[in-house]
């Protein structure tokens, strides 16, 4: 099935909120229906991204907040030129898994970095790109640091308070964007999750 255009739909959340296997899901059923798609996340999907993922998430010493926005902020960039924006351009079905509102959530309202501008160095980041549908994956912060596990890389091995902001960050998000964050119940099952994703997603294909 050739869509007439590209779309680009993101997939957002707190870590342990089942978001990358949903994405997972979502590709599959996509490939089923003959759409072709692209699955990329942030950070890291570039040569670029892998280094500066690797410094992300498991850099030993301390990191200065502006820092870690700005190292984020150059994935995002190098991510949009060379992989997003090309796939677009193909008439694909990108499947991103974090995208800008993961810096807003994460760097605004965990590290408590000002989200204004935030906003306005996304924007020079992306060239003003944004998705055609988010899909946050709202989970009780408790349910989801047990999801995560022991082995938890530098961000993940941050706090409770830090991980209530950031849940706290996508749900206002979603209350200010509206036509463009679904927000998902994540504290149910996996197909039950899948249910409801798949159904926001085929309303925006028609399918």
């Amino acid at each position: 099935m050739e869509l007439k255009k590209g779309y680009f739909i993101t997939f957002e959340g707190a870590d342990g909120c089942g978001k990358t296997t949903q994405l997972e899901l979502i590709s599959r059923w996509l490939e089923e229906n003959s759409i072709d798609n692209l699955k990329t996340l942030e950070p890291g999907d570039t040569g670029l991204g892998k280094s500066l993922r690797q410094i992300l998430l498991h850099y030993e010493k301390p990191v200065a907040n502006a820092a870690e926005t700005f190292l984020y902020l150059a994935d995002r960039a190098q991510h949009v030129k060379y992989l997003i924006q090309p796939a677009l351009k193909d008439k694909k079905v990108i499947l991103c898994d974090r995208y800008t509102d993961s810096t807003v959530a994460y760097q605004g309202y965990g590290r408590g970095e000002d989200t204004e501008r935030i906003n306005y160095l996304n924007n020079i980041a992306t060239g003003g790109l944004e998705p055609d549908l988010t899909l946050v994956f709202d989970v009780q912060s408790e349910t989801a640091q047990k999801r995560v596990g022991k082995d938890k890389d530098r961000l993940e091995s941050e706090g409770m308070d830090f991980h209530k902001k950031v849940r706290l960050g996508y749900l206002e998000l979603a209350k200010k964007y509206p036509h463009r964050i679904k927000v998902i119940d994540a504290n149910r099952g996996i197909e039950e999750v899948f249910s409801s994703t798949k159904e926001a997603i085929g309303e925006l294909l028609n399918l």
